[in-house]
């Protein structure tokens, strides 16, 4: 895989990259974009090489947001007008290029400066090239200068920082620091197709890196991380990317060759893969998601790896028609909720959720989780999950259905990795280790 620290080419390319992923960066930062969806909808460069340095560069300067825009309003004698968002979004990147990156400095600058010509702001070139070059002499003096702000210490909004610290007083800290780590990238073996064990030979046989995940029969991890196009047999269906914590959904569940199991919020389809895969394929399982374009997701997964399963289009909330008319032995609940648990990933999201977007999602897991409830044939069990760090979203929402359903048997989880709560248990982020999940097993008596 092509470095995505290196110089700019002569073509000219690295200008562009640096001006797709200011756009991007403004999309989301001062309209509220999803990253995933900016990134989908932008024209991205022909390169890899250029689209990697595209990529490297919104998440880098996500992650790093307070930091750069400390160092920004020290440089700029006063605020840049709000019609020059794009450009302000431009020198957020050059100084996450000078601070984060090992782009020689002279580079970065002349690309990025070139890129105020791609953003139709040529007349801005020359504040860019002062602005940046003014950090390359004062940088020790400008960091100083921000050390010990606590926007830039702890990178999450002050309301996300303060929930985290009630609900984790000993650990809040190193939830920040584990969320603005890079996450491992981490693979499931298609036990299908073969076995983790050869497929790590496999690896190892090309230099690559690589080591299984404990409490995942079918996981492991890379050493670094690489284009799924380079993983053998990707194309071909025996391996797929998937969080450690993701694929501990299908080892709780605990599906039998058989049964009939309700994957109730299943794009983009990894857990159901997995739900299937663990039962050599003998399942019949119905993949739910109100979102049709998400769905189809979940059918080409599917069909990469050989899986069958009935796809439905419908709200979880609102159960109604064929699909709803059967008792399923097993469901998985997969919960909206506020992904804070997997912000290493999207670092967008920790800056467009908002304090009040807690309480309508609680609203709308205790909604799905009573409507879903009824589904579940008697001596069946549901798996709550959400990715998730919030314990309103989690053991409190667990405790309110209990509260609501004194006949629901929690199952206990004591093998399970993770911290235990109230009710279930909560996977925090950890470098080199798995997202932040929540699980909680609940079954419906038999009789």
């Amino acid at each position: 895989m092509a470095d995505p620290r290196s110089a700019p080419r002569p073509d000219g390319s690295g200008a562009a990259a640096r001006a797709t992923a200011a756009r991007a960066l403004h999309q989301v930062r001062d309209r509220g974009q999803s990253l995933t969806r900016v990134l989908q909808r932008l024209r991205l460069p022909d390169q890899a090489a250029d689209r990697a340095l595209v990529q490297e560069m919104t998440y880098g300067a996500l992650r790093t947001l307070p930091r750069l825009e400390a160092l920004a309003g020290q440089l700029l004698h006063r605020p840049l007008p709000k019609r020059e968002a794009e450009l302000q979004a431009l020198i957020l990147i050059g100084l996450y290029q000078l601070t984060a990156m090992k782009t020689p400095p002279h580079a970065a600058v002349a690309a990025t400066v070139e890129a105020t010509r791609q953003l139709s702001r040529p007349g801005k070139a020359g504040l860019v090239n002062a602005l940046l070059r003014r950090f390359l002499r004062e940088r020790e003096s400008l960091l100083a200068a921000i050390e010990h702000d606590p926007r830039v210490r702890w990178p999450v909004p002050e309301w996300l920082r303060e929930q985290l610290r009630r609900d984790w007083p000993d650990d809040w800290e190193q939830i920040i620091t584990a969320s603005d780590t890079r996450a491992p990238m981490t693979l499931r073996v298609n036990p299908l197709r073969g076995t983790r064990a050869d497929y790590l030979a496999e690896l190892a046989a090309e230099g690559v890196d690589a080591a299984p995940v404990a409490g995942c029969p079918h996981g492991l991890t890379l050493a670094h991380a690489r284009p799924t196009e380079r993983l053998p047999g990707f194309a071909e269906g025996r391996v797929s990317v998937q969080d450690a914590g993701a694929q501990l959904a299908a080892e709780l569940l605990e599906a039998a060759p058989g049964m009939r199991v309700l994957d109730a919020c299943a794009a983009p389809g990894g857990k159901s893969a997995a739900i299937l895969e663990r039962a050599g394929g003998e399942l019949a399982l119905t993949a739910l998601d109100v979102d049709g374009e998400r769905l189809q997701s979940v059918a080409t997964l599917l069909d990469r790896l050989g899986l069958r399963a009935t796809l439905v289009e419908a709200d979880a909330a609102r159960p109604e028609g064929d699909w709803a008319a059967t008792g399923f032995e097993r469901i998985l609940l997969d919960v909206p909720c506020s992904a804070t648990g997997v912000i290493r990933r999207h670092p967008d999201i920790k800056w467009l959720r908002r304090a009040e977007d807690i309480a309508a999602l609680c609203d709308q897991q205790r909604a799905i989780l009573e409507a879903i409830w009824p589904l579940l044939a008697p001596g069946g069990r549901l798996l709550y999950a959400t990715c998730s760090l919030l314990g309103d979203e989690n053991h409190r929402q667990i405790a309110a259905f209990l509260e609501r359903h004194p006949e629901v048997r929690e199952c206990p989880l004591p093998g399970a990795p993770g911290v235990a709560r109230p009710h279930g248990r909560q996977l925090l982020p950890s470098s080199g280790g798995s997202d932040g999940f929540y699980y909680a097993l609940l079954e419906k008596p038999a009789s």
